[in-house]
């Protein structure tokens, strides 16, 4: 069979399982996975404040079973050893359900590994320490503990809340509460894992230096003997509001399932019921994160609607379904049904912004972000120009407000970038707790206004990115990804962004970054690069190749020769062999969530991208090239 007649057979394939996987209102749903983590935070949330679901925690049980590895431990992808926090976390919330024993072989194994890795006082992750606090296996000043002080501390002081990004920010929040309160919740069924704490073997060095500069932030106001309770009080109550005026309509803070868990357990920390209306809406904002699998259900960190149904519209269009079909139209309609109208935290760095963005969940109203705008606004753009011609003025006017001053684009707010706030000791900080420019976002944004837009590479805004985007490029010629597994995604979408631009492809920059790309190609034909590079910061093969980083790969490519070369026919040769079964290559990790700590598998990215990728390779046979 021919190359292009597998190109058609692939592509109808795929538009065929997309139109069939549609909503009634239009959307995609697809599930959001992030391994056992999520499952076992969902076990210890349950348990410890006794809500029942007994057939949920079970579900959840069956699925964190079926991811433990052969020795013992839980990962976080499939060619890692084993992940301390992971191993902990499942081990804790499988004691918890009742249905593992310490005794059991499959416990005993887990218990070997966390050992051997330095016990609980080596774990690392901000949520891991969390749930091992909240539940009383280790000691809250083992923790990272912002004081609740820290909220009242003005927007104009050096450093305060709104300069932390706006995911840590809603956990962060209760957190000071619970952390000041030493709050825990331990009753007749709470196991207990001390034994897994080594003495001498912690971080408390690296949480020394930061828990003397709280204790310095409290001791100032005892200066006053009245001022330390009223300051306490005053905090609370604001921490208090800031959480209550953030949750969405289905209950969760901010739609994210973490920050929703530890909201609950602040709540309860500050007086409320476990009975009242909030704290039951929010489990079952909760509950409706789960996902029935064919291992037992997942609980999702959040829902990936209104991300999957842009990206998939805009799939099958590239694939050249019409503008005009009723799939297109309705996911267009439902994608203008979650345009934001509501000011977020965004609006703190910048004012002259409106809403107008989208979020990446389906209930988000005031969490927007910039990659989730860009694919709306790509998805609509063919959609009834008197449909949308506001919607798209005011989705194009808050990408360009969210730039930075660097030049670059974040994910979620502008200006959230004080590097003082990186040296917290908080995994990955640089990653999480701050929401820096990135070349990934910055040239996917790139490509957009020059591709969609009436901007060019003349225009002010687009030559600020450029710019940036240029002094980003690592010594190898590769740019790092950072919400993709990574240097491949990173140098996809800035050279992308860069050509879209209008830098020439004889420029220095764009060859280099086309020869290292070219050079990680495997025998196969494909591209596959290790979640290990987001936690060394320096490409590490895979080993093996997946369609999603292939598919980022020769999108690249294509657009770079506009034709077909050698490595453009393997690699599409790769996308259009069908997997047999569903492997370890298909299930691997795509996104970056916090490094070390959560990664994200999104179920319909491999076809989606697929799709849009063969669709832009079968434009050469129809006009002869793409450029």
């Amino acid at each position: 069979m021919e190359l292009t007649e597998k190109v058609d057979l692939k592509m109808e394939q795929l538009v065929r399982g997309f139109q069939n996987r549609q909503g009634e209102d239009g959307a995609w749903r697809y599930y959001l996975g992030t391994g056992a983590s999520m499952d076992a935070y969902m076990i210890i949330f349950l348990k410890s404040l006794k809500l029942g679901e007994d057939w949920l925690v079970d579900e959840l049980c069956r699925r964190i079973r079926s991811k433990q590895a052969e020795n013992g431990a839980w990962k976080l992808y499939q060619d890692e050893d084993g992940n301390l926090e992971a191993t902990a976390e499942a081990y804790f919330a499988l004691l918890y359900a009742g249905n593992s024993r310490k005794s059991d072989k499959h416990m005993r194994k887990a218990r070997d590994f966390i050992l051997s890795r330095g016990g609980l006082g080596r774990v690392k992750s901000f949520l891991t320490q969390f749930f091992l606090a909240i539940t009383g296996q280790v000691p809250w000043k083992k923790t990272v503990a912002l004081p609740p002080e820290f909220i009242l501390l003005p927007n104009w002081f050096p450093v305060n809340l709104f300069d932390i990004a706006g995911h840590s920010r809603v956990h962060f929040v209760p957190l000071m509460v619970l952390s000041s309160r030493k709050f825990t919740v331990i009753h007749e069924r709470t196991p207990d894992i001390r034994e897994l704490y080594i003495k001498g073997k912690d971080n408390s060095s690296k949480l020394a230096a930061f828990n003397f500069m709280t204790a310095a932030l409290r001791s100032g106001s005892k200066l006053v003997p009245v001022l330390p309770t009223y300051l306490t009080k005053k905090s609370e109550k604001r921490a208090e509001k800031y959480m209550l005026d953030r949750i969405e309509e289905d209950g969760t803070l901010l739609s994210y399932g973490t920050s929703t868990i530890m909201m609950v357990f602040a709540l309860i920390a500050l007086g409320w019921s476990k009975e009242s209306k909030v704290v039951k809406h929010a489990v079952d904002g909760l509950k409706s994160f789960a996902w029935k699998m064919r291992e037992g259900s997942h609980i999702q960190l959040t829902t990936s609607t209104v991300w999957d149904t842009a990206i998939i519209s805009y799939a099958v269009q590239q694939a050249g379904m019409d503008h005009d079909s009723q799939s297109v139209q309705r996911a267009a309609s439902y994608l203008l049904s979650r345009q934001h109208t509501k000011f977020g935290d965004w609006k703190m760095k910048s004012p002259k912004a409106a809403p107008g963005g989208w979020g990446f969940s389906d209930i988000n109203t005031i969490y927007p972000d910039v990659d989730t705008a860009v694919a709306a606004l790509r998805a609509i753009k063919k959609a009834d120009p008197k449909d949308i011609s506001q919607s798209w003025k005011r989705g194009l006017d808050w990408v360009l407000k969210m730039q930075n001053p660097d030049g670059g684009w974040p994910a979620f707010e502008r200006k959230t970038n004080k590097k003082l706030l990186a040296k917290l000791p908080v995994e990955a900080a640089e990653s999480y707790v701050i929401d820096l420019s990135t070349p990934d976002l910055t040239g996917r944004v790139l490509s957009f206004l020059c591709e969609e837009t009436d901007f060019s590479g003349e225009s002010n805004v687009v030559q600020k990115g450029v710019n940036w985007l240029l002094k980003q490029q690592e010594a190898d010629g590769s740019w790092f990804g950072r919400w993709g597994i990574s240097y491949i995604h990173g140098t996809s979408a800035a050279i992308i962004g860069l050509l879209a631009a209008g830098v020439k492809r004889n420029h220095p920059a764009i060859r280099s970054g086309v020869a290292w790309l070219e050079s990680k190609q495997n025998p196969d034909g494909g591209w596959g690069e290790s979640c290990s590079s987001d936690i060394h910061k320096k490409y590490i093969p895979l080993g093996a190749s997946t369609p999603i980083q292939t598919a980022w790969a020769v999108e690249m490519l294509l657009e770079y020769y506009g034709q077909e070369t050698e490595s453009v026919r393997r690699g599409i040769e790769f996308l259009t062999q069908s997997f047999k079964k569903e492997d370890w290559r298909v299930n691997y990790p795509m996104g970056g969530g916090i490094p070390g700590s959560i990664y994200f598998f999104y179920e319909m990215m491999n076809d989606a991208w697929t799709l849009i990728v063969l669709g832009k390779y079968k434009h050469i046979y129809v006009r002869g090239c793409l450029v």
